[in-house]
């Protein structure tokens, strides 16, 4: 069995799809979904109808990620959130209004359900965006950190990479987990578009949403697969450019 994490998807249905079958996915492997799963391209609810069938043949770890909060909070209160709207929020509106009412409070229920990390052999963690507690994310104080959280990252960009993990200005973060594996923060803001990697910590975002392809990677070989980049596949799309 392997355990695959998959970074943001999006709504780009077409390359989840074209990633899945490059990597060869068996119902025997472990599928850990990093979040967002919509905003961006037009397959909003169809990546949702997928990954809720998926998850019935397949071993998934389903986390939550901050555009699926946001989209799960217009889907309960039908608040307008503009700021939203203008980061792939239209979108994902477009989609559930083609669909109706009937799909909306059946997904409703699937982001209530999404998990804010998963934590594996309590060596392996695993989450959309980050945490701030020094003692781990059992220890944390705002679940929101889970899904909005960049400091993480951000810290781990900053490491000295010649810092012993012993030395006293190591970051007690770092320090609770062999790997820890996030998405939230595409990797094309510095010029890539494969995972990478930080002290312990590895960003698999690599900007499905924008100009980059969705990317699954194996935890335990570090071999990964990557489908299209993404805005080949909806060429009358914009997704969030």
């Amino acid at each position: 069995m392997r355990n695959l994490v998959i970074g943001d998807i999006h709504g780009g249905l077409r390359a989840l799809e074209q990633v899945l079958e490059r990597a060869e996915v068996t119902p025997e492997d472990k599928l850990i979904f990093l979040g967002d799963y919509v905003d961006g391209w037009s397959h909003a609810v169809e990546t949702v109808n997928y990954l809720m069938e998926l998850n019935t043949t397949h071993d998934c770890v389903l986390l939550r990620g901050n555009h699926d909060a946001l989209c799960a909070d217009w889907l309960r209160t039908g608040k307008e959130n503009p700021l939203w709207e203008q980061h792939g929020g239209k979108a994902t509106m477009d989609s559930y209004h083609k669909w109706g009412k009937d799909i909306q409070a059946q997904h409703l229920v699937f982001y209530e359900q999404l998990e804010d990390y998963f934590l594996k052999e309590n060596e392996y963690l695993f989450l959309h965006a980050g945490f701030t507690n020094l003692k781990g994310v059992t220890h944390e104080y705002q679940n929101f950190n889970f899904y909005w959280d960049r400091t993480l990252w951000e810290m781990a960009m900053a490491l000295n990479p010649s810092l012993d993990r012993d030395d006293p200005g190591y970051p007690p973060r770092l320090k609770n987990y062999k790997e820890i594996y996030i998405g939230h923060t595409p990797v094309t803001r510095i010029g890539k578009t494969t995972p990478q990697q930080a002290g312990n910590v590895w960003n698999i975002d690599t900007g499905a949403a924008f100009k980059g392809p969705l990317t699954i990677l194996d935890i335990a070989t570090k071999e990964f697969w990557q489908s299209d980049p993404v805005h080949t596949l909806y060429p009358e799309e914009s997704g969030r450019n």
